[in-house]
């Protein structure tokens, strides 16, 4: 039996994961700016789980999950994001405090808690704010989202999945009703940068001005109508 892996290497390997998901390799400082450690400390550990066989580290290139790697940093996101899911909608936890409250159950969480949960919960397949929950097996959807910074004037969208990483930022979103499943059409767009104009809901809706540094963290995919 595998011994279970310490609070701190799940956090490093679920922050690669989460920063080399498109492919490219983790950098070092970005990984001490996620953690909020410092490059020296990161250094030390990018060594020892590379020795441990759940890194690929080449100097100065940045760090890729191996498999056991990836395996394990999806166990921890599961555990996270299942349990995001269940406290907001069986313990009415709203969706901007939930990832704190969960970052700190997932590591002490057991994976026989965890698949009841998912059970209890009808097996989901996105948390709250439209991220996608591995399965059970280790594997993760990789939708085709675009942001809603690249979307065109006129063209109708809806929104997928916001960030979870600053609650404020939540709380702001829910004010303005970009939750994840409403519907979106972009009206009216800057120049040079500025914001963008979207009509946020079906009839009854309303027209929201988003800045461009915001609304490219709102993924959302067309709309076929």
């Amino acid at each position: 039996m595998t011994a279970p892996l310490s609070r701190s290497v799940e956090d490093y390997l679920k922050a690669i994961f989460q920063l080399s998901e498109r492919g490219a390799a983790a950098l070092t400082s970005d990984i001490a700016q996620q953690l909020a450690l410092s490059p020296a400390a990161v250094t030390g550990m990018v060594k020892r789980l590379a020795d441990a066989g759940y890194l690929e580290h080449e100097p100065y290139r940045g760090v890729l999950l191996t498999a056991a790697g990836r395996a394990a940093a999806l166990a921890v996101m599961r555990r996270h994001r299942i349990l995001e899911t269940y406290l907001t909608e069986r313990l009415h936890y709203d969706w901007a405090s939930v990832d704190a409250e969960a970052e700190r159950l997932e590591h002490a969480a057991s994976d026989e808690l965890i698949e009841r949960m998912a059970e209890a919960l009808g097996e989901p397949k996105y948390d709250p704010h439209g991220a996608p929950i591995p399965t059970r097996d280790g594997e993760i959807e990789s939708p085709p989202y675009q942001s809603l910074a690249e979307v065109d004037v006129g063209v109708r969208v809806t929104l997928r999945q916001v960030g979870d990483d600053d609650p404020e930022r939540l709380r702001y979103l829910e004010s303005m009703g970009l939750v994840p499943a409403v519907a979106l059409v972009v009206t009216d767009r800057k120049p040079f940068g500025g914001p963008i104009t979207v009509f946020v809901g079906g009839p009854g809706g309303s027209e929201r001005v988003i800045g461009l540094e915001l609304a490219a963290t709102l993924r959302v995919a067309p709309t076929s109508r």
